[in-house]
């Protein structure tokens, strides 16, 4: 118990209160503080749960979920960490719903909403589309509330859009925090962000964006590897580069995945489609040409294959501070000889590491459901304190 107790007192000496009945929607909206406090408490509900001790501070409410891409973790994580805390999970599914006779968006978020606390969005498939579409939701939903037709006004969990996966990249630097010991470990270890290939669909730019410009907030050097043509948002590494003379790190971008491997401490070889193919990709969407989003999916993919060489290999990780780099993935990898035929990491590389996969994965529930802790209760200490002293079983011996 004294390990929670310590992050009681730790998060007593952060200023986060303007995290309450707000939203989170990128990582670089919050403090250092907030930031901190969000970990904080993350660590503190885990004890509770590994100790037996109930975290719930909901006896009802709903927990809103809209996932419009495919999701195993982030869906599971997010129905974990609404269930931790006494909320019940309920699916928004579109298709069901009177959204596909015309229903508006404003009028769905508030129709949902009467009895819910909070609301957890994944809409990453089209770039200026999906935190527009999560900002326009918590619009319609303060409007709601300062008309009095919603009790409470739920906040808003961004769970993936076109810019950021902050549960994930929160996650991820969570696990690194922990693997090296504390937060303050982390200044000046090299950081590969790097392009891996993919016999997949373009995949979202938000993991490599999100960790660009969360891990360059720890004063660590970030390297952003992948071939010419695969750029990422330009105003995300600005963002990136502000974080790296703010806290002392650095963020550099090269076109070889050697040089991003060289001496890394941490490598993270994950696939993304082009930023200007994204943007293509939306406008076909806006036109409704569903022709030629499958014709620019095939292009993609076959501009994925001139770069087959683009892999995490044993022969890669050797090159690593003292070949034992720490593997990272979002999940799920595209594993050679395994999934594919051809991927990601080879199935050698990803096996030694799938024990500290499954860890890093871990945190995720934990994060989300720090992040609505702290958006729904007033005095987070305190509650954490009362969760302590109460001391209530979570499952009965």
């Amino acid at each position: 118990m004294d390990k929670i107790k310590d992050l009681i007192k730790k998060l007593g000496s952060l200023n986060y209160e303007n995290l309450y009945q707000e939203d989170f929607f990128h990582t670089w909206d919050k403090s250092q503080d907030e930031l901190e406090a969000i970990f904080t408490v993350a660590d503190a509900l885990r004890e509770l749960r590994e100790n037996n001790i109930s975290p719930k501070i909901f006896d009802s409410g709903l927990a809103i979920s809209l996932f419009r891409d495919n999701s195993t973790r982030t869906r599971f994580s997010y129905a974990s960490a609404a269930n931790l805390l006494g909320l019940e999970i309920q699916d928004l599914d579109e298709g069901k719903s009177q959204i596909a006779h015309g229903e508006t968006v404003k009028e769905t978020a508030n129709m949902i909403s009467f009895m819910a606390e909070v609301i957890g969005i994944r809409d990453d498939m089209y770039i200026g589309k999906g935190h527009t579409y999560m900002k326009n939701v918590s619009e319609y939903l303060k409007e709601g509330y300062d008309d009095g037709v919603l009790e409470q006004k739920p906040t808003i969990v961004n769970l993936q859009c076109d810019i950021d996966h902050p549960t994930q990249s929160m996650a991820d630097i969570l696990h690194v925090i922990h693997e090296f010991g504390g937060v303050e470990n982390l200044k000046g270890k090299k950081v590969a962000m790097t392009w891996a290939y993919s016999p997949s669909y373009g995949k979202p730019l938000s993991v490599p964006q999100g960790i660009s410009a969360l891990f360059t907030r720890f004063g660590m050097d970030v390297v952003l590897a992948h071939p010419e043509g695969y750029e990422i948002m330009p105003e995300v590494e600005e963002i990136a580069k502000e974080n790296a003379e703010k806290y002392g790190g650095s963020f550099t971008k090269v076109n070889s995945m050697e040089e991003a491997f060289k001496d890394a401490d941490i490598v993270y070889p994950k696939s993304w489609a082009p930023f200007a193919a994204m943007e293509e990709r939306t406008d076909l969407y806006a036109k409704g040409d569903q022709a030629g989003i499958d014709e620019l999916e095939k292009r993609l993919l076959e501009a994925n294959k001139d770069h087959m060489d683009w892999t995490c290999s044993e022969e890669l990780m050797k090159t690593t501070k003292d070949g034992k780099a720490l593997y990272m993935h979002c999940l799920p990898a595209d594993i050679t000889g395994v999934s594919c035929e051809h991927g990601e990491v080879d199935d050698t590389v990803f096996d030694r590491y799938r024990v500290p996969l499954y860890k890093e994965a871990s945190f995720k529930p934990y994060i989300i459901a720090a992040m609505i802790f702290l958006q729904k209760v007033k005095d987070p200490e305190e509650m954490l304190q009362k969760l302590l002293d109460q001391n209530k079983n979570r499952v009965s011996k």
